[in-house]
This record gives structure tokens, C-alpha cells and sequence, in this order.
């Protein structure tokens, strides 16, 4: 595989509080564990596949991707996958994770390896409740027994949201018993629902960690909240100056993490919408440090945040058989595709949106190029700033017609058209600036581009609700047919 990445990350290293940048993009519901001498990390993917990504790490800033939780979805479940927790115990380790169960509602499931790269192997889902069942966490209480700690997704259907605690075998294949509440959204910051909880001992209390309001989007209001208890089951009282984490001038809505030990010191790892590239970067994963205090409370420490300057530059040129694990595909699709010696043949669907492979953005403003065969693709072949299948904008060559298109809420709208010449090649290229607005370009040798739109396109409707805009890769048509690319290169500005 041949794929070059250039990250360059400038801050200071010889403290770690305030908010720093560790996971660029989008990363929503970050957890992480140590295992060995290392820690591992993953997230959530929601309706992008392969779900949840496995990350290493030496030491919580710089990380390495390690391929996925399932390469191939469990058969159970068929879309949002969501809020995985990575847990290692009794040399195991476990992914706990929430899913949409086919024919049902959201429900949690977990899955398990000998070693934290995997295979892992799904044991299906623990808990479906009728609102739904979310954000998974084990612990064990002072005794050593071991309880599963979730939410009850009662946000959903306009109910409060209970966190529950239910006893839970070492095989973890089944709860056991009944379900004990620990507690439920009753301050007025925390808004219609409470939920990601996360927990620690420490001393004579567990802590619980936990987010409340809302989560995602632009109207957001999420922030992060403290509780403790003597015992695992309660009763649970919450820190009176929650929230602990806020919104503050660079990093919004924080939440929805994990409490991990390094160098006897303590951080927690969240997520949080970037000042300038908000909703089109999404959630990305933030390390701040955090400290046990007299009084038997947590205490983050304030600092400043890092000063640092994220320039990503990824070439992808196909040169091997597989494909780069950059590369992210919808839930709905199957990644039917050939690569080698430098090209990418990728099957075509009839579908609005076609076939596509996506890459995530990291910023407000990129720019996004792709190398198409023109003589060996058969299928309409393009870019796209993919959204979701009903939400997105793509420009796409069919013959010799170069059309821009823009499809909001399903609606299809075409933008510009042109006539282009015969040519061996096409190089098309998106330059998107402030998030959303959409400049295409098209070249037939790489060096002189044209501008297709005068007027940039508005992509403001673009993101959905939890997840951020993907640089995509675009075949449409039949499935016998096929778009090839030889090259393709985003620059996060």
C-alpha cells in the first residue's frame, strides 16, 4: 500500500492540560485503554464502515491506526454504530459497542479478542430495550463482581434518561438479575437526557463521568458532568459544580470520554467541535488533564490550549492490492472494488449518490483531487463532499459531459454542466473553504485547471446530525460497470 501521510502537530509537550488536539477529525465518543506498554483507542463510525477504528499509541498524543473492531459488520445489527468501549481484563479485551438491531431499535452489544488488533469475535447484543440501549460501560464493584453500566435512550421518545447497572457474567454473554438505577438527568444544565458514562475508583469513591444536553450539531450543548458514589450501585451524588468541562473559546460541546492513567497523572479523553471547522470536521478526540482533590472531588486543570498547526497532506496512488484503511464506505453499500499497479476500479450502483469511498476532512478549508482513467471507466465517474446518501454534492463525468450536482434532503439539483473534449484523463478538483462553500475544477492534464461553477456551492446542509462530510470517490450506474482512479490527493488546509 502506498499512501503518504505528512501530519505535522506543533505544541508543548512538557504539560498536557488545557485541550489538546490528539485524534484530527472525526472521532465522536473517543475511549481509550492501556494494554501493555501501550494504549488503545477507538470510536465511533455511526453509518460508516469498516466500524469502530483500532488506534495505538505510546502515549496518548501520537497514534497510529491498527485496522477495525469489524472489518465486516456483525449480521445482527445493520446501522449507527456507535459509542464503543474498549475495555482489557483477565488478558481479554473486550469492545462493548451500541448498534441498530434489524427489525428493532438501538441495543449493546460486545465483542472479544486475545489481543487488542484483533480478530474479534461479536457475542451479539447484551440488552435491547424498548427506547433503546446505549453507551456501555463494565466496571466491577468492590467485591470484584462485574456489572454493565448503560443509558437508557429515553431522549429518544421524549422521556428522562436513567442510567442503569445490571450484573453481567464473565463471559460476557448475558446480564443477570435486574437492573438498578444510578441515576438520571434532574440538574437543569444537563437538559433532556444524560448518558456516555465512564467511571473510575479512586480512594474510597467511584467517579462517574458523564455527558448531558445535546450532543451534536450546530445548536449543540453538550458538556461534561461529575458524579461519585462509596458503592458501584449508589447512591450517586453529582458534583455541585458541574458541568467540569464547558464550551470555552476554541473547543465546543465536550464530552462523551474516557478517564485514562499515564505517567501517574490523569487525562481524560472526549470529543469536541473545533471553533473553525465545527460540524464539516466533526467530533474530534481531546486530551485534558484532571485531578483528585480534598474534598474528594475531580478538578480539571485549566490551562491554556496548545498552540498547534495541523497540516495534513494524503496521496493515495493504489500501488497495492488493498486498500488504504483511510478509506471509509456507507453501511448501505458493500466495497466492491479492484486495486493494483496503480489504479482503482470501483463497481458502480444505480443509487443517487452511486458507489463511494470516502476520506474524512479535517478542516474548514481543503482541497480534494482525483485522477480518473476516462478510456477504462465505463460508469459515471466523479467527486464528491458526501454528507449522507440523500445529502451531498458530486461532480461526475459521463461521456463527455461533466455535470455538478447538488442533492439536499434527496432533492437533486443541477448546478453547471459542461462539455468537455476527448482526453486520456481527467483530473477534477473541489476547493472547499469555510466548510462549505464547493469550488469544482477540472484539468485534462493536472497543470491548467478550469473553474465549472463561478458561484461556489452552498454545503451548508451537508453534515448529518453525528457525523462529518467525507472527500469521496464516486461510480454511478450499473453494477457491471466500472470507474478507475490513479490518483487521488486531499490537502487540509
Amino acid at each position: 500500500m502506498r499512501i503518504f501521510i505528512s501530519i505535522i502537530l506543533f505544541f508543548f509537550v512538557t504539560y498536557l492540560y488545557g485541550q489538546t488536539l490528539v485524534l484530527p477529525g472525526d472521532f465522536p465518543d473517543p475511549t481509550a485503554v492501556k494494554i501493555g506498554e501501550s494504549y488503545w483507542a477507538t470510536a465511533t463510525t455511526s453509518n460508516w464502515a469498516p466500524a469502530f477504528p483500532l488506534l495505538e499509541s505510546k502515549d496518548l498524543i501520537h497514534w497510529e491506526s491498527r485496522g477495525h473492531v469489524f472489518p465486516e459488520l456483525p449480521g445482527w445489527a445493520d446501522y449507527y454504530f456507535w459509542a464503543p468501549e474498549i475495555s482489557y481484563d483477565n488478558d481479554k479485551v473486550y469492545v462493548y459497542y451500541s448498534a441498530h438491531k434489524r427489525g428493532g431499535n438501538l441495543c449493546i452489544g460486545v465483542a472479544s479478542a486475545d489481543t487488542p488488533e484483533g480478530p474479534y469475535t461479536d457475542h451479539g447484543p447484551l440488552t435491547c430495550q424498548e427506547a433503546g440501549s446505549i453507551d456501555a460501560w463494565p466496571m466491577r464493584d468492590k467485591n470484584g463482581k462485574l456489572y454493565l453500566i448503560w443509558k437508557e435512550d429515553g431522549n429518544s421518545v421524549k422521556l428522562p434518561t436513567p442510567i442503569w447497572a445490571m450484573e453481567m457474567n464473565e463471559a460476557r454473554t448475558q446480564l443477570l438479575g435486574e437492573k438498578k438505577e444510578l441515576f438520571r438527568n434532574d440538574a437543569s444544565w444537563e437538559g433532556n437526557l444524560v448518558e456516555g458514562v465512564s467511571m473510575i475508583r479512586k480512594g474510597e469513591y467511584f467517579y462517574a463521568f458523564y455527558a448531558g444536553a445535546g450532543c451534536c450539531g450546530r445548536a449543540c450543548s453538550y458538556g461534561t458532568g461529575v458524579a461519585r458514589a462509596k458503592n458501584l450501585l449508589g447512591p450517586w451524588e453529582k458534583f455541585p459544580g458541574n458541568p467540569v468541562v464547558a464550551a470555552g473559546e476554541e473547543w465546543k460541546c465536550p464530552g462523551h470520554g474516557t478517564p485514562v492513567v499515564m505517567d501517574d497523572k490523569n487525562y481524560f479523553l472526549y470529543h469536541a467541535y473545533h471553533s473553525e471547522s465545527n460540524v464539516y470536521a466533526g467530533r474530534q478526540g481531546v486530551l485534558s488533564e484532571f485531578k483528585f482533590t480534598d474534598d474528594g472531588w475531580i478538578e480539571f486543570l485549566n490551562g491554556p490550549d496548545k498552540d498547534q498547526s495541523i497540516q495534513p497532506e494524503v496521496e493515495d496512488e493504489f500501488a497495492d492490492d488493498e486498500l488504504s484503511e483511510r478509506w471509509q464506505w456507507s453501511v448501505f453499500q458493500k466495497p466492491d472494488h479492484r486495486q493494483s499497479n496503480g489504479r482503482l476500479e470501483l463497481a458502480a450502483l444505480p443509487e443517487k449518490p452511486g458507489r463511494f469511498l470516502g476520506m474524512k476532512t479535517l478542516s474548514a478549508d481543503y482541497d480534494v483531487e482525483v485522477t480518473i482513467d476516462t478510456r477504462a471507466s465505463s460508469a459515471e465517474v466523479g467527486l464528491g463532499l458526501i454528507g449522507d446518501e440523500k445529502n451531498f454534492v458530486m461532480a461526475t463525468l459521463k461521456g463527455d459531459q461533466l455535470v455538478l450536482r447538488k442533492v439536499e434532503s434527496d432533492k437533486e439539483t443541477v448546478m453547471e454542466e459542461a462539455r468537455l473534449p476527448s482526453a486520456m484523463k481527467l483530473h477534477l478538483r473541489a476547493r472547499v473553504r469555510n466548510g462549505k462553500d464547493i469550488s469544482v475544477y477540472y484539468s485534462p492534464d493536472g497543470k491548467k485547471f478550469t473553474l465549472l461553477n463561478t458561484t461556489p456551492v452552498d454545503g451548508f446542509f451537508l453534515p448529518p446530525w453525528d457525523r462529518a462530510i467525507r472527500a469521496a470517490i464516486i461510480s454511478k450506474g450499473e453494477p457491471s460497470e466500472k470507474a478507475v482512479f490513479d490518483h487521488f490527493i486531499l490537502k487540509n488546509n
